[in-house]
């Protein structure tokens, strides 16, 4: 029931819709039948329970049918619009709906022989479908602020658990971060001078775990020292990798002092190495690729990597890739994109 049509809605959705719309032909029928004003003779074909079965049964299916595209434009297709810009659009397609009902319904109705409707009475077959969308859509639109408000539920549990983890997580790194960069400039200066490489790897693992807890007492930080950092976790990854791995950064330089969360890129490009280059014998390239859009930061990382199949399984390869997306739906109700890179690997884009 939970399975998702081509157009985006759940089939559970579509066969309750159905079923709806079967009951409601079913009162109709039953009305029109059991309030015949007495009219009882069973030779008046206009009469007959055959009658108001084809008469209920063709309108409602047309209700049905024009129903669908409409629930799927204001639901699914423009989703993402504010409710009133929803019930706009709601109140334009009316008479769409009506009428389009009704002239399907009279020409079904010639054309197979069924009565309907004529003159003034005419009226009715406009009020009743009014009346009808106005109700259904009204329970539509119900039906979805409920899902929404599940959705948040949800999502505030999983991002109290996250939370707790990281101020588990922080604790953990506080207990004594002087003994760990000790550590660090002990190893170093035991290194040979002749070990250049060596010592530079050593100072950039430092600075990584320098940043990683300044990134648990801050919420905010420049573009430019997220950058930084996501340079120095690409530059030890590519003296693992050598010349496999291929780094470019497009980032205008009036963007880099742009606030943005800490240890928002690092996961996400931890992605791109871990699950699509390591594999491949020939390396590749990651790019990141920052820009404005209006007043909106524009984030894309891609990877000419291996790619994946299910882009919904990725997040359940680690913890990573998970927390950034509650993060961007909490702190900027954003949501991570995740498409095929051209001409091969993943891509992951991002507004906030």
């Amino acid at each position: 029931m939970k399975k998702r049509l081509p157009w985006g809605i759940k089939l559970g959705e579509l066969l309750s819709l159905m079923f709806l719309y079967f009951f409601f032909a079913f009162l109709y029928c039953s009305t029109l039948w059991l309030n015949r004003a007495g009219y009882k003779n069973p030779d008046d074909p206009l009469f007959s329970i055959q009658n108001f079965i084809s008469n209920g049964g063709t309108q409602y299916f047309l209700f049905f049918l024009f129903t669908v595209p409409i629930w799927w434009l204001v639901f699914k297709r423009f989703a993402h619009l504010s409710i009133l810009s929803k019930l706009s659009i709601n109140l334009v397609m009316l008479p769409v709906f009506v009428v389009g009902t009704q002239q399907a319904y009279y020409y079904l109705s010639e054309l197979w022989g069924y009565g309907h409707l004529i003159g003034t009475g005419r009226v009715w077959d406009l009020y009743i479908p009014t009346l009808f969308y106005l109700i259904q859509f009204g329970f539509f639109h119900a039906y979805e602020y409920f899902k929404e408000n599940q959705r948040k539920l949800l999502l505030e549990g999983e991002l109290r658990q996250v939370a707790l983890k990281s101020e588990l997580s922080a604790i953990k790194a506080q207990l004594n971060p002087h003994f760990l960069y000790n550590v660090f400039n002990t190893i170093n200066a035991s290194v040979p001078p002749e070990q250049e490489q060596t010592r530079e790897m050593i100072g950039q693992l430092s600075d990584l775990f320098r940043y990683q807890l300044r990134a648990t007492q801050t919420e905010l930080v420049p573009l430019e020292d997220e950058l930084a950092f996501v340079r120095k976790y690409l530059d030890l990854e590519k003296a693992r990798f050598e010349e496999r791995l291929k780094i470019i950064i497009d980032v205008a330089p009036a963007l880099l002092k742009e606030q943005v969360p800490p240890m928002l890129l690092q996961p996400l490009v931890e992605n791109s190495v871990k699950h699509g280059l390591s594999s491949l014998i020939e390396g590749g390239t990651i790019t990141i690729r920052i820009k404005k859009i209006e007043d909106k930061l524009r984030f894309e990382i891609s990877d000419t990597g291996i790619g994946v199949t299910d882009k919904k399984a990725i997040f359940n390869k680690g913890i990573g890739l998970t927390n950034t997306k509650l993060r961007l739906q909490k702190m900027y109700q954003a949501h991570l994109e995740v498409s095929d890179n051209d001409p091969k690997g993943l891509k992951i884009a991002f507004s906030i």
